[in-house]
């Protein structure tokens, strides 16, 4: 989603500077896989893009074309299992129509790739697929690039938006932090008997975060998109028990505040682990999304952070441009030094400050040691009786853009 985000929305900048520039921008995407029409279904995997990601979505003109495949997150639910403390946010307390909207990502990914495929698009981007990276040969002006089908692509700036095991930072030998949490994801779709109104819900427990997010219904069952942390052990377990055996642990874990648990799809696990690179730039190349920075899913923030990395990229060329446009310069260089760091300082703030808070929910909420425990449920409670102590918190999670 990153890095077809990216290569629409410098679609459209190339639309509005290609008279200054006397030509388009020339942009070039590689993609491993065509998505197919099979639709998972009841399996499909779904994100959370906060108010302020549809907001620059919208900006990019790329939500207009996601909209009917959204389903509103209206109200937020936080609960420490066990004991005190709870809070809620709710749409309404902020004056908007939805704090965020989830999404498949299998049908955001055919739409994303029709997109690509349109004539307008074609006129600016370029898209390989299916092909991948073989080989990357970088020089003073710029990288060639090597597809598996034997075709070469030369570029003055290379982005990076190849996921958590990115080729371009093993090609370039770049440093990578890891963070390891000693937890595993066991992810899957749960359907429930009552609908889900558009509540989302973040319970924690002792083995870790346990979030719910509403999605759209299969053949009128209600379904929400579960994200379990747990133990190695328990995830191994639960991720192979007999469905009933799955759904009462889940349901003692939780709760009945989202009805009855009736049935469960596949169930996936993955280690959490916080990755970052200390510098997501290098030599005319920038890492953007995953690729840049692979965070645990305690708060959301994962897709959130990377669109902010796009719209920044997107900013800095943009200011690029403006100035070559006080000198009727036609001279863009996209790869060039000065660029490359001024998307660096764009950045750096917001991304420092996301990590190292999902960082501190991570450690203190999967912390049974009882002043902990006790804090953070007075915390809890105090937003719930203090409404006005919310809004930092909710203009945090939202990643707050007003339209």
């Amino acid at each position: 989603m990153a890095g077809a985000s990216l290569a629409l929305g410098l679609a459209q900048l190339s639309d509005k500077y290609q008279q200054q520039l006397g030509r388009p921008l020339s942009i070039a995407i590689i993609e491993a896989v065509k998505p197919d029409d099979n639709h998972p279904g009841f399996d499909a995997r779904s994100i959370a893009i906060a108010h302020g990601s549809v907001f620059e979505l919208t900006r990019l003109g790329i939500w207009p074309k996601l909209v009917s495949l959204g389903t509103e997150i209206n109200n937020i639910h936080i609960s420490d299992r066990g004991h005190f403390g709870m809070t809620e946010l709710n749409a309404e307390q902020f004056s908007l129509s939805a704090m965020g909207q989830v999404v498949e990502l299998a049908k955001v990914g055919k739409v994303l790739f029709d997109e690509l495929n349109s004539s307008t698009a074609k006129q600016t981007v370029k898209l390989y697929c299916p092909a991948q990276l073989v080989e990357l040969n970088t020089d003073a002006q710029g990288h060639t690039l090597t597809l598996n089908n034997g075709q070469q692509i030369r570029t003055q700036l290379l982005v990076a938006a190849d996921g958590a095991n990115s080729k371009v930072r093993q090609a370039l030998k770049q440093d990578i932090e890891k963070v390891e949490f000693d937890q595993v994801a066991l992810v899957a779709n749960v359907q429930t008997d009552k609908p889900h109104d558009g509540w989302a819900f973040e319970r924690f427990t002792d083995t870790g975060p346990l979030a719910l997010l509403p999605m759209s219904s299969v053949n009128a069952k209600p379904r929400v998109s579960l994200v379990w942390a747990l133990d190695n052990e328990q995830a191994q377990a639960l991720k192979t028990a007999p469905k009933a055996e799955f759904l009462a642990a889940l349901q003692t874990a939780f709760g009945n505040r989202a009805g009855r648990f009736t049935d469960v799809g596949e169930r996936v696990s993955y280690p959490l682990t916080l990755s970052y690179m200390p510098r997501p730039i290098y030599h005319r190349t920038v890492f953007i999304g995953n690729a840049a920075q692979t965070l645990h899913p305690i708060a959301g923030q994962g897709f959130n952070l990377g669109l902010r990395d796009v719209v920044g990229l997107i900013d800095a060329i943009e200011a690029n441009l403006t100035e070559l446009s006080k000198t009727g310069s036609q001279a863009l260089d996209c790869g060039q030094n000065s660029l490359i760091h001024h998307y660096l300082t764009l950045r750096e703030q917001d991304r420092n400050s996301t990590i190292n808070n999902v960082e501190f929910l991570v450690r203190g909420f999967s912390n049974q040691h009882w002043p902990l425990v006790a804090g953070r449920s007075l915390g809890l409670r105090l937003l719930s009786w203090c409404p006005p102590l919310k809004a930092p918190i909710a203009h945090k999670a939202m990643g707050w853009k007003s339209a």
